[in-house]
């Protein structure tokens, strides 16, 4: 045994498909195209969402809603929320630097205090937004609500 007499395993390997090789190949023709079509030509790539001529589903499903462009997201912060920070803080400003490094805001937050719970503190609150229920309750309690 040496080399030059190494062999693959008996039905192992399967020869290439000789295509458009004359009628002769079995495969000559029309080259295992079938007859006509767009599928048969050269060139031919269909759209990712192409059926085949049919509706396509983007198409089929209907268009709903929509999304305005200039409506401003704001994150709601409860007075209950900003009553416990007070209380593990022990500080009299709750600003959005504050709200931020105890977890209650993210960097590009917008805050709007609502009215759920109770404050007792006075505290200066400081957020882009309040309801009037909550400057109410903020001031009621001796404390000040500044928009920023």
């Amino acid at each position: 045994m040496n080399l030059s007499s190494l062999k693959p395993a008996a039905g192992s390997v399967k020869g290439n498909k000789r295509i458009g090789r004359g009628t002769g190949s079995g495969r000559g023709g029309t080259s295992t195209r079938g007859h006509k079509g767009a599928q048969s030509r050269s060139g031919y790539s269909a759209k990712r969402s192409f059926e085949g001529g049919q509706m396509p589903l983007q198409r089929r499903v209907p268009k709903f809603g929509f999304n305005n462009i200039n409506r401003v997201e704001y994150k709601a912060l409860n007075l209950d929320a900003i009553q416990s920070l007070v209380e593990k803080t022990g500080s009299a400003v709750v600003d959005f630097e504050a709200m931020r490094s105890n977890g209650l805001a993210s960097k590009k937050d917008l805050i709007k205090v609502l009215n759920r719970g109770e404050i007792t503190s006075a505290v200066e609150v400081h957020a882009h937004g309040f309801s009037k229920s909550a400057i109410e309750a903020i001031e009621k309690a001796g404390g000040k609500a500044i928009k920023l």
